[in-house]
């Protein structure tokens, strides 16, 4: 189950189904299980600034964070992935500078985040460019071209 939240602020910007999907492609293609669960969160940077610094101890905004938790949630059986936290403000700006719309934005930083979800990290060189060509197969499975990977 794939759970989205947008903020009535942002919910004529977003479509939810094009999130859903993205999430659901990713899973798909990095063989999750098919019972999952994971929360997207579409917020501000006020909030992702909060959560960056509590949590990787970096006082600034970011555009994208996912906290694994791999748990077998009690009210649904499910395997519980974790949460992704999105600034729709930092989706917007970057989209901009890329020159791609946003909803294309915010589809990379959920393969972004689920791919975190399920282990990917970027730390490395080997471990960002295996993150990268995951990343850039999910894309184009979504009918999205390669943009910029997200800010570091």
């Amino acid at each position: 189950m794939i759970n989205i939240e947008v903020p009535e602020c942002y919910a004529g910007k977003v479509e939810v189904t094009l999130l859903e999907r993205a999430a659901a492609v990713t899973l798909g293609g990095q063989s999750a299980p098919f019972d999952c669960g994971l929360t997207i969160v579409v917020t501000d940077d006020e909030q992702l600034h909060q959560l960056n610094k509590q949590f990787l101890g970096i006082d600034a905004p970011t555009d994208v964070l996912a906290f694994p938790a791999s748990y077998i949630d009690s009210d649904s059986g499910l395997l519980y992935l974790g949460d992704i936290l999105i600034s729709f403000p930092r989706s917007q700006i970057q989209a901009e500078a890329t020159g791609h719309p946003v909803m294309d934005e915010l589809q990379l930083l959920v393969v972004h985040g689920v791919l975190h979800l399920l282990g990917h990290d970027h730390a490395e060189a080997s471990e960002k460019a295996r993150m990268w060509t995951s990343q850039g197969e999910i894309l184009g499975k979504l009918g999205l071209p390669t943009v910029n990977p997200p800010a570091e």
